[in-house]
């Protein structure tokens, strides 16, 4: 397998088609919400189905984690990278024209199979960027993920608004992702990890951790992405209409948590980092769950955005320097539990609110994210 070569050292223009990329895979996965409604309308699905049909993307995005770690390793970050992005782009048209079932299921296979590949392989390519620089960048590469999204769901959004059909409007979206992923592509690197290892393995040490935590952060995630409106609407008689706001809340103040993350890392330190901001998360959520008024909910949507803005990219931080396993197995395999929490999380919390309530579920929530700040202490040793 091809590992890094010791001369080469990424500099500049790799930290630079590193942040490219990130943004990329923002925008490439928030374009395809503004769709979701079209694609519903035209193949006529009820809720159940689309539910149902949605799960698509994730089991395609859970297939190809571990097989993108293995790819990084033997032909580099820049083959995965490129390749994902080309079926991204190949596949954002399909979804914006598909009208039947028999279609939409293979092409959100294969874009949640992109979206996954992409995840693996950039954000190895971020562990090795960080560890070349010497700084903390890890916090930043993620804002400009988060930013990609908000730029990708506004954009696409607004064209629509503007009187673009859905394909149109995907259609400029993909000039976008060409343009960017041609200026990202010298910067992208022609190797994939640091060191020997196993090409498929079972998280154990610092790894199994580490991917536990990142369960509970993608679960809160998640919950706040399905149950946040819900939340609003039915404990704090907020309208329909606005009831947005709830969500719009949590991902602004993350993206500006982590476009401002890696001043506060190399400031506080990485632990500290990840114990303030999961107790600032869970004080959030129980805010959110219990205001008295709809104002002071947001807020707590707000400050869990802020205080877990950085939690996860400081995992992945510490995901690159552990040595239980390599960058190429320890990633997936990370991402995999992640992303298995921001699947599951909506169902966990439907449950916790049938047999209780909602707002009981986001205080259970807190309590996960209690758990990340007493057990981010060993990320330190």
């Amino acid at each position: 397998m091809r590992e890094s070569p010791p001369i080469e050292s990424p500099g500049r223009v790799e930290q630079r088609g590193t942040r490219i990329v990130f943004l990329v895979a923002g925008i490439g996965m928030s374009a395809w919400a503004p769709l979701v409604p079209f694609a519903k309308a035209r193949a006529g699905l009820d809720d159940a189905t689309l539910g149902l049909l949605l799960l698509c993307f994730g089991a395609g995005s859970m297939i190809t984690m571990p097989l993108a770690g293995v790819w990084s390793a033997r032909a580099g970050c820049r083959t995965v990278i490129v390749a994902a992005s080309a079926l991204i782009i190949a596949t954002l048209p399909v979804l914006a024209i598909a009208s039947t079932v028999a279609v939409l299921v293979p092409a959100l296979l294969a874009f949640g199979a992109a979206l996954g590949a992409i995840d693996v392989a950039m954000n190895i390519q971020a562990i090795v960027v960080e560890r070349a620089s010497g700084r903390a960048m890890m916090s930043g590469f993620h804002g400009l993920f988060s930013l990609g999204g908000i730029v990708g769901a506004a954009g696409v959004t607004a064209a629509l608004a503007a009187g673009l059909s859905p394909l149109a409007s995907t259609l400029c979206v993909v000039v976008v992702l060409l343009l960017a992923v041609v200026l990202a592509a010298p910067g992208l690197l022609s190797y994939g990890r640091a060191r020997d290892g196993p090409a498929f393995a079972w998280p154990r040490g610092a790894v199994l951790l580490i991917g536990a935590l990142c369960f509970i952060a993608f679960l809160a995630e998640g919950a706040i992405l399905d149950w946040s409106a819900v939340l609003l609407t039915s404990s704090h008689a907020v309208g329909a209409s606005i009831a947005g706001l709830g969500y719009a809340s949590f991902s602004a103040a993350m993206t500006a948590g982590r476009l401002t993350g890696d001043r506060v890392v190399e400031r506080f330190g990485a632990t500290p980092t990840v114990v303030a901001g999961s107790v600032a998360g869970a004080l959030g959520l129980a805010l959110a769950a219990l205001a008295p008024a709809w104002p002071v909910a947001l807020a707590g949507f707000a400050l869990v955005g802020l205080g877990c803005a950085n939690v996860v990219p400081v995992l992945f931080t510490a995901a690159g320097r552990q040595h239980d396993m390599p960058d190429s197995v320890a990633m997936p395999a990370i991402m995999t539990l992640g992303y298995a929490g921001l699947l599951t999380g909506p169902a966990v919390m439907g449950f916790i609110a049938h047999v209780t309530s909602l707002a009981t579920a986001f205080v259970a929530l807190s309590a996960g994210l209690l758990a990340i700040a007493v057990a981010g202490r060993r990320l330190q040793r």
